[in-house]
C-alpha cells in the first residue's frame, strides 16, 4: 500500500507562500532536553529526507533547539535555496536556553533582531521565510517585540511575521502593528486551553499550528473517546488525534515532530484518514 503523501491534506497559505497542511516540527531532532546534538545525526538526517519525500513542505524549528542546533540540522540536510527552496522553514527568536534546559523568554528588541541574522546565517538564505516570536516577555513591551519583528519584515531580513504562546487580546494588539502570518500555540485534542485563539485566527484567516500536536504524557479527559474512535476505525490514536485536528479548522496546520522515520510515516499517512461525522462529533465532545 502507498503512504498517503502531506498533499492529502490540502494547502494553506502561510506567509504568502502556498504549503500543504501537514507540517512537521524538527525540535526533536536534538540530543536531551532539546539540548546539544542527537546521538545519531546521520538518522536525524533521514527523518528531514524522508519528511520531505512525502510532501511535507513545511519546517518548524528555532533558534533556541540546541541552541542553534537544528537550524543548522536543516541547512546540511536541505538545499534550501535550491531543490529544497519550496520548503518552508518557520524558526522562532525570543527565547534562551540554560544549561539545565529551562526555558527563558527574552523578548529585548535587539535581541530578536540579532537572532534573526544568526537564523538566516544558519539556514544559509537570503531571508527567514517565517519568524515567530517564540514567547511573550513578561519583561519587555510586548508591542516593542512585535514590532522589531515588524522591522525585520520590512528590512527584507524576514518574509513573514508570526506569534507563538500568545492570548487573543496579544495577537489582536499584534496585529494592529504588522500582518501576522501565524500563531503557534499548544493545542491538541485533549488540550484546548486556546480555542479562542484558533476561532481568532480562523476569522483573520491566520494559520495556526498546533504544537504537542499528539500531547506527549496522553489526550487528558478525551484519552477514551480518541483510542475507541481509533478501534472503531482500524488506525492509531495518533491518527485519529492528527485527522480531528485538520477536521477542527481550515487554518490548522499540524506539526508533529519524531525523530523515528516509522513515526513520521504513520503521522503523514494521518493526512488522508477522514474521519465520518459523528466520530468527529465524539471527539468534539470528549
Amino acid at each position: 500500500m502507498t503512504t498517503p503523501t502531506a498533499a492529502a491534506a490540502g494547502t494553506i497559505e502561510v506567509g504568502g507562500r502556498t504549503v500543504d497542511r501537514m507540517g512537521y516540527g524538527a525540535m526533536r531532532l536534538c540530543g536531551p532536553e532539546v539540548l546539544g546534538p542527537p546521538a545519531d545525526p546521520e538518522a536525524a538526517r533521514e527523518v528531514l529526507r524522508r519528511a520531505v519525500a512525502l510532501g511535507v513542505d513545511f519546517v518548524d524549528t528555532a533558534d533556541a533547539y540546541g541552541p542553534g542546533v537544528n537550524e543548522r540540522q536543516i541547512a546540511s540536510t536541505l538545499d534550501l535555496t535550491g531543490e529544497h527552496e519550496h520548503v518552508t522553514v518557520a524558526t522562532k527568536a525570543g527565547t534562551l536556553r540554560s544549561p539545565d534546559g529551562d526555558w527563558i523568554p527574552h523578548g529585548d528588541p535587539d535581541y530578536l533582531r540579532n537572532q534573526a541574522l544568526v537564523s538566516r546565517d544558519r539556514l544559509g538564505v537570503d531571508s527567514l521565510d517565517l519568524l515567530q516570536l517564540h514567547s511573550p516577555d513578561p519583561d519587555v513591551d510586548f508591542e516593542e517585540s512585535v514590532t522589531a519583528l515588524a522591522d525585520l519584515r520590512d528590512r527584507g531580513v524576514v518574509d513573514a511575521v508570526g506569534l507563538s504562546n500568545v492570548s487573543v487580546e496579544q495577537f489582536e494588539r499584534a496585529r494592529e502593528h504588522v500582518t501576522v502570518a501565524s500563531v503557534q500555540n499548544q493545542y491538541n485534542v485533549g488540550h484546548r486551553e486556546h480555542d479562542r485563539v484558533l476561532d481568532a485566527c480562523e476569522a483573520y484567516d491566520v494559520a495556526f499550528l498546533p504544537y504537542f500536536p499528539l500531547a506527549p504524557g496522553g489526550f487528558g479527559a478525551a484519552e477514551t473517546t480518541v483510542t475507541a474512535v481509533a478501534d472503531e476505525h482500524d488506525t492509531t490514536p495518533e491518527a485519529v488525534a492528527l485527522s480531528w485536528l485538520l477536521a477542527r479548522s481550515p487554518v490548522v496546520l499540524p506539526i508533529p515532530g519524531t525523530s523515528s522515520v516509522e513515526h513520521l510515516e504513520a503521522n503523514v499517512a494521518a493526512a488522508g484518514l477522514d474521519l465520518p461525522a459523528d466520530a468527529l462529533r465524539r471527539l468534539d465532545d470528549a
